[in-house]
Order: C-alpha cells, then structure tokens, then sequence
C-alpha cells in the first residue's frame, strides 16, 4: 500500500518514519481501543509532534485557525466536544465524537501547520475519537469546502513544496521506500494476514456486507485480488513475468505456483529478505528472482508485467518513465495489469504540489494518481493503452477496517517491538484517514489492464 493525504499546509520534515526506540511503550487505551496519549514525548525522535508551537505568529495564526476551525465544524455532522462542556456541528447522538483535550495546542499546531497539524495534534494527544476513521470521514467528504474559497485561491503562497532529499529521483528513491516498508517485517505482520498482503484485498461481497466482513475472509480475498491481477495479464505456463514492487512475495509465489518465471523488482531490502525466504520455503527459488534494483533499471523481456499499488510511490514527474519502462520491456502482444490507488483528476492537480501529513510521516516522495492521468501519460509517452479497468474502493475501505482492528489488537505486541505511543497513534491515523477517503469516495483504487492492441474502429 502507497497512501498519500490529498491536502495540507506542512511544517519541514522530520525523521520520524525510522523506527523510534522503545521510550513511551503504551501504558494503556483510550475508549474505542486508541493507544493512549504518552505522558512525555522525546523531541529527538518526534520534534514535531513532542512540542505546540510558540512565539507571536503561532499565537496569531492560532487564534485564526481556530475561528476557521470552529465555523466548519459548525456545519458538520459530527460533534465536536470541549472542555468547557460546549458541542459544535450538526450530528446527532450517533454521529463520531471528536473530544478536544488541549484545544489551545490543537489551534496552535493546524494554525502552524494546518492539516499536517491535525495529525500532530492527534499524535499528541490533543484530542480523542473512539471513532477516528468516522471523524475523519467527514472530513474527507467535506474537504473541498473546509477551508472558505478565497483563502483556499492562496494555497500555493503558504504550501511547501516536496523537500529536495525526497523526490523521487534514482539516488533519493531507495531511501523513500526504506523509511515505510523497512521499519520491521514484524511491525507488518502483526497486522496484515498469513498472506502478508499490502494493498486492497478483493471480496466476493458487494455494499453493505463489506461492513461487516471477518478477519478469517480477508487471506482468500487477497488472493482472490491477485488472482485476478495474474489472469488478466496472463500468467499462465512458461510465462516471463515481471512484477513491480515485490511486496513479501505472495503475488511471485502464486505466478510461480502457475509455471510462470518470475522477476521482481524490489527498494525494500527487508521486503526482499521475507520474500525470498518465503520463496524458497516453497520450493520455487529457481522460478523466481527478486532483485534489489529500482524499476527504471529493469532490462530484459516480459509477456506480462504486473504492479500493485506501487505507482503511487513513482512521484508525479516520473509517471511517463515508469510506464515508459513498462512499455520498453513489454514482449510484442503482452499485457500489464496494475493495481493503483487514485484519486480525482481536479484534486490531482491541485495538489501535485503540496507536502502533507502522510509525506511528512508515512510515504514521502508518493502521491497519487488520477485515472485520467493515466490514460493521458500513456497516450501521450507510451504505445501502452488503458483497456479495461474495475474500481474496488469499498473493498480497500474492509481491508483497511480490519487491519486497523487487528493492528489496535496487537497493541501491546508493537510497543514490544520498539515501537512508541506516538508512532502507534501515528499509525492508527494513517490506517483509519485512508479508510476514510474510500468510505467517503473521495478515494478509489482501480484494477487496471494496458496492452498494445490497435483501437478498434
């Protein structure tokens, strides 16, 4: 999975994606199953998070922020509960509760940092919600209009941009990827299936029965997801497959299992090490490669290309290069299936720009891609063209619910491994804001096949 925020004004970066060592280990939960807020907060491993701002322009942009605040929240529905016993927005007894602590930092940290700050402050502990991914569903449904129209026209006077370290260039991209998918194998175990999937599974349920979908289903369903990835590239007997991303391994294990030969490219070197012990313990090391090397410096020739949720890792600028890439070493009459993250076109490009939250702490140098973008990159740097495509949004929602239950389930195993209070309130946002964006449909994730065949008359 390769999740980016769509919005938010950011502070500079930080190294906070490095795994922190053990200092706040959980103590107990918040209602709902949060991990509670740690007493003290290290500012050598959080140095955004352990302090509020200061000074007169915090105090100044503070106090405005939380006027805007409160004047949207007015409207929403949900309830927003204060210390002094006041409730703003529009919901009802049901309705996700978002409970101020210290609505003074709260204010000091998005008027610094907007929503960048509302992280922080959730990191922090400046407020609660037993209900998080509720809360901030209604944000997502409502952020085109959170912000009043004039100042959302000055946006690109105040949004940084992406740090210089952290685009997506050949020498920077090993480093992204290290700081989210090598922080511990055993951090991603204890909340993914026996699969060790990362991405959106695929159910054999539709609608409303997503809701309440098991833990026990979601293996089947990610294998049900690869599956059908593999089929509409045809892998098959003999195939010479390429996949993007490796993951930790099951996609080449299931091509493998079909008689395919497999070469997968990888940036996480912990990735690779689980991948290929996996590999091996199945018995199909001599059908299967998996190289440390980036995408672009893949060479050979391929029937079938597969990539799951990796493009959303690629960087705007570098989209034409990796489908470039795809094209170049794509055998005459393959197929590409790739399974991508996206968002809608008008936000797209509105924010390409921005460095948020989830940049900030989760998956720097990512961002996502609209269908439209990718129909367009391959039209205009590609002989590759979009053929068929199955959006499986509310299917991503259930499989990021039931990591988030598992994940707040092994709390006491996370904090074990090293793993901090805050890290764990970071990632608990992190799972339930994307959850979030495809409860709300602001977000989608696409399957999605490229071939080469000449359009139809």
């Amino acid at each position: 999975m390769t999740m980016t925020d769509e919005n938010g004004t950011a502070a500079t970066a930080e190294v906070s994606a490095a795994k922190p060592a053990v200092r706040h280990l959980v103590t107990g939960q918040t209602a709902g199953g949060v991990p509670a807020s740690p007493d003290t907060i290290d500012p050598d491993v959080w140095p955004g998070v352990a302090h509020a701002p200061s000074g007169t322009k915090a105090l100044v942009a503070g106090k405005a922020a939380g006027l805007l605040f409160k004047a949207a929240v007015r409207r929403l529905p949900l309830r927003v509960a204060y210390p002094d016993g006041s409730v703003l927005g529009t919901g009802g007894p049901d309705a996700p509760v978002m409970t101020m602590v210290r609505p003074a930092a709260f204010n000091l940290r998005i008027g610094d940092n907007g929503l960048i700050g509302l992280g922080e402050s959730f990191m922090a502990g400046d407020w609660e919600a037993s209900d998080l991914a509720g809360v901030l569903e209604v944000f997502a449904a409502s952020v085109d209009t959170l912000i009043p129209a004039p100042l959302q026209a000055l946006r690109t006077l105040y949004l940084p941009r992406t740090p210089r370290q952290e685009r997506n260039e050949e020498h920077n991209t090993r480093s992204n990827i290290s700081r989210h998918y090598d922080l511990s194998n055993e951090l991603f175990s204890n909340f993914l299936d026996t699969t060790m999937s990362y991405s959106s599974a695929l159910f054999p349920l539709s609608d409303g029965a997503l809701d309440s979908v098991p833990w026990d289903a979601l293996a089947e369903a990610q294998q049900a997801k690869i599956d059908r990835l593999l089929d509409k590239a045809g892998v098959g007997s003999g195939t010479r497959l390429l996949e993007i991303g490796t993951g930790w391994g099951e996609l080449a294990l299931r091509a493998a299992a079909r008689g395919a030969t497999v070469y997968s490219v990888t940036l996480s070197s912990e990735q690779r090490a689980l991948a290929q012990e996996r590999i091996a313990a199945a018995g199909y090391a001599d059908r299967v490669t998996v190289a440390l090397q980036d995408y672009r410096a893949v060479e050979g020739e391929f029937d079938a290309i597969v990539s799951v949720e990796m493009i959303e890792a690629v960087g705007y600028e570098y989209w034409p290069i990796y489908f470039q890439t795809i094209d170049r070493v794509l055998a005459p009459g393959g197929k590409v299936a790739i399974q991508a993250i996206t968002m809608p076109h008008g936000r797209m490009l509105a924010t390409r720009n921005a460095y948020t939250w989830v940049h900030k702490y989760i998956f720097p140098g990512g961002f996502l891609p609209s269908v439209r973008a990718i129909e367009s990159v391959t039209q205009q740097h590609t002989t590759l063209r979009v053929r068929e495509r199955m959006g499986l949004g509310d299917h991503y929602a259930a499989t990021l619910r039931l990591w988030e239950e598992q994940f707040l389930a092994r709390s006491a195993e996370v904090g074990g491994l090293g793993f901090d209070a805050v890290f764990q309130r970071m990632w608990l946002f992190y799972l339930c804001y994307s959850r979030a964006g495809f409860q709300s449909g602001y977000l989608d994730v696409q399957q999605i096949v490229l071939d080469r065949r000449e359009a139809q008359l």
